[in-house]
């Protein structure tokens, strides 16, 4: 499996393109915005866009969902449907956060922890990783040793759980209990920021590593 980052929104949220090598067919997780300059890089690289991905529904990342499902016309998969009022609230959201005005959506699927999703031939495990947003999930392949784990875990820090029904311990739990068993060597895509790995993070993030118990 192949990726793609396009960082998008004045908040430089890191919209990501998965696609299967073999058939070319793609998943845009997290269309926050800037949905041209997606669609304009899925045909650069010579990609059919199959559907949409959603790790949870903070307006930086799901902020151009509508927009991109219908000029794509693509199925929304995500995230669980414990965000779904954040979804609700997305104009309310657009209004606090100097967005432009979006269009509402509703999911095609609600996802929840164990469920897998596809793109082509490649299938992605859903974990839902909740304490940033309750309805929080991350897209994990075991053969690609790759992970889009949203606004959970960023290198050197973690999501942010002041908003609305975020919780501090679950967060630490979701990541100690969720994402770091699946392995050191495990790369990952942030919501925002550069990449890293879990093991680097087990070790040296101040906020979940070994050392802090």
């Amino acid at each position: 499996m192949k990726y793609s980052i396009i960082p998008v929104t004045p908040f430089q949220q890191n919209c990501t393109l998965f696609w299967c090598e073999e058939t070319k067919k793609a998943a845009v997780i997290d269309p926050g915005g800037d949905i041209a300059q997606v669609i304009a890089k899925a045909e650069e690289l010579g990609l059919e866009l199959e559907k949409i991905l959603l790790t949870h529904a903070h307006i930086d990342h799901a902020g151009g969902t509508a927009e991109l499902a219908q000029k794509a016309g693509i199925p929304i998969e995500g995230p669980h449907i414990g965000d779904k009022f954040w979804i609700d609230g997305l104009a309310q959201q657009s209004q606090m956060f100097g967005f432009p005005n979006v269009e509402m959506f509703d999911p095609d699927r609600w996802l929840e922890d164990g469920d897998t999703v596809s793109l082509g031939k490649e299938i992605l495990q859903v974990l839902h990783c909740p304490g940033h947003t309750p309805g929080h999930v991350v897209f994990y392949s075991p053969e690609s040793q790759l992970a889009q784990v949203g606004d959970v875990l960023f290198q050197g820090s973690i999501g942010r759980t002041d908003f609305p029904q975020g919780d501090h311990a679950t967060l630490i739990s979701s990541i100690r209990e969720k994402l770091f068993p699946l392995g050191d060597e495990i790369a990952f895509i942030p919501g925002h920021g550069p990449m890293s790995t879990f093991g680097q993070e087990r070790r040296t993030n101040p906020f979940v590593s070994d050392s802090r118990g």
